[in-house]
């Protein structure tokens, strides 16, 4: 048995599985390929089978989407460690043995992610995870690399190793004990944020996650669901909200979310302001999703949640009104 499992999510991505999948095969034959696909229609295992046959493949029996997608496949996957990839990723010469050598060194490190670059424009960082990630107070996601649409280039500043509190789905290292230990990605998130939740629970349980500036993948981004996809608005939103609810401590809980939801009510003004109602009434959707699916969190709520989560109190205080537009600038509370 191989030490890494490279597992690819599939959904109807035979053009990108064509392009992609070959280097991905050349460069890492100390890796066990695998494709997990979520009942695809566009000739895509039949292609891996006639071009790849070393490629294993698993049908999912609908598309599950990445969380539960990824839990169903995984189930049959027994390599000590996982590596999660998307289908529009590029990898680089000599990108696993870096994350090998970070997994060796630290028995608690659990979740590892490297340098994710752009592929479109390869001196820039991706917005999708760039060097790793942070959240503020009231779950706002950001990068080192990225803050909202300001994207850093790639000037070596961050080929550090470094603990980072949440790492990108799109191309994210777990020990498979980990995976195990906290019963995989919450499906129902669908997609979206999953791994931010998964790395709080981590992060809850002392379980380590950390970037990898020794490796590096190259991310074309939007590929399978596109960025002004009001649909992507709903999820952002409302997985958003769940994570908070399911990972704040409880005397923290009811303040938090509800300076949330007056801040997500003014995001929503400003996408009206913006002529973008599609997307405006994606949030008041996901409000009434989110309350929707609060009871069927109370028995898998946090016991052991921590209180110093964030890095700083409020990201877009510090973006939209200070004008911090570079992590350097972010002081961490």
């Amino acid at each position: 048995m191989k030490e890494i499992a490279v597992v690819i999510l599939n959904w109807n991505g035979k053009q990108l599985l064509e392009q992609f999948l070959p280097t991905l095969i050349e460069l890492s034959e100390d890796a066990a390929i695998y494709v997990a696909d979520n009942a695809s229609t566009d000739n895509s295992l039949e292609y891996i089978a006639e071009f790849h046959p070393t490629v294993t493949i698993i049908s999912n029996m609908a598309n599950y989407g990445y969380a539960k997608g990824y839990n169903e496949a995984l189930k049959y996957i027994k390599e000590p460690l996982y590596c999660l990839i998307n289908s529009d990723i590029e990898v680089t010469e000599n990108w696993l043995k870096p994350i090998q050598q970070l997994f060796a060194s630290d028995e608690k490190i659990g979740i590892i992610q490297p340098k994710i670059l752009d592929y479109k424009n390869k001196v820039n960082f991706e917005y999708a995870g760039a060097a790793g990630g942070f959240i503020d107070r009231y779950g706002f996601p950001f990068c080192r690399g990225r803050l909202f649409d300001t994207i850093e280039k790639d000037q070596q500043q961050y080929n550090d190793i470094a603990p980072i509190f949440w790492a990108s789905g799109a191309c994210f290292f777990i020990r498979q004990t980990v995976f195990n230990q906290l019963e995989g990605f919450d499906s129902v998130f669908f997609a979206h944020q999953e791994e931010i939740d998964l790395c709080w629970r981590a992060y809850n349980q002392n379980i380590k996650t950390y970037y990898c500036g020794k490796s590096t993948v190259y991310h074309v981004g939007g590929a399978t669901l596109k960025v002004s996809n009001p649909q992507k608005t709903f999820l952002n939103y409302r997985n958003s909200l769940l994570m908070l609810y399911k990972n704040l401590p409880n005397n923290k809980k009811f303040g938090i979310l509800f300076k949330r939801l007056c801040l997500d009510g003014i995001s929503g003004v400003r996408l009206m302001l913006q002529l973008r109602p599609l997307h405006c009434f994606a949030i008041i959707r996901s409000h009434f999703a989110f309350y929707g699916l609060i009871s069927s969190y109370k028995k898998n709520i946090q016991n052991n949640s921590k209180a110093n989560y964030y890095y700083t109190n409020s990201i877009i205080w510090e973006y939209f009104i200070r004008k911090k537009k570079y992590f350097a600038d972010i002081k961490r509370v």
